[in-house]
């Protein structure tokens, strides 16, 4: 009898050492995969999201917009001797596009400064004088006479450049690097300084 029982014991001992080691082999290789498969999810997350910043990078690049950072929109108007001129034609080169017209007192506060600024800086600038509100086409030449302006004069004869760029108030500039992205605006006039110091900023 008592040998019975002591069989009895061992066998059930050794049922049990042998059950718990099924059961903890199976969990640690459920650990094993359940790791991999957190790892591999991590790594897949990161491809996902460098993925995803770099095609929001080239998306931002490429944003032609008003907004500091986009591409400035191109546009193509005539000089007052009838030249055409185009803003993608200075792409490599730092560029001040000006809204302006001879009748706004801020206008001609900011003339003389936006004059020694291209006299005074490897920039260009690009004066659209908004034609459709002068009272007369011949005040624009007056202007540029009284002035000796002798930087770019372009004639936005309907408008059409300053609704693309949604000018309000005038004077109203961009500064424009060197890989056509604007990199500061400003609705209304700016002096001297300021012209140079955002200019520095730019590439």
């Amino acid at each position: 009898m008592k040998k019975a029982v002591i069989i009895l014991v061992l066998t059930g001992m050794f049922s049990w050492a042998v059950y718990d080691l099924a059961i903890n082999t199976q969990d640690d290789q459920a650990t094993e995969e359940s790791d991999f498969t957190v790892e591999e999810n991590a790594a897949e997350n990161d491809n996902s999201q460098e993925n995803t910043d770099e095609s929001n990078g080239d998306t931002e690049s490429e944003t032609v917009g008003l907004n500091v950072g986009n591409i400035a929109p191109d546009f193509q108007l005539e000089t007052l001797e009838g030249e055409q001129v185009a803003l993608s034609d200075y792409r490599g080169q730092r560029v001040m596009v000006n809204f302006w017209a001879t009748w706004c007192p801020p206008c001609r506060a900011e003339m003389p400064d936006m004059q020694k600024f291209y006299e005074n800086k490897d920039v260009e600038i690009l004066a659209i004088n908004l034609t459709e509100t002068e009272s007369s086409r011949d005040a624009v030449p007056d202007f540029i006479d009284a002035y000796e302006l002798t930087f770019p004069i372009l004639m936005d004869e309907e408008t059409e450049v300053a609704n693309q760029y949604q000018i309000q108030p005038i004077p109203s500039s961009f500064m424009i690097d060197s890989n056509g992205r604007i990199q500061f605006k400003a609705p209304g006039a700016l002096n001297y300084e300021l012209m140079v110091q955002e200019f520095e900023k730019m590439q």
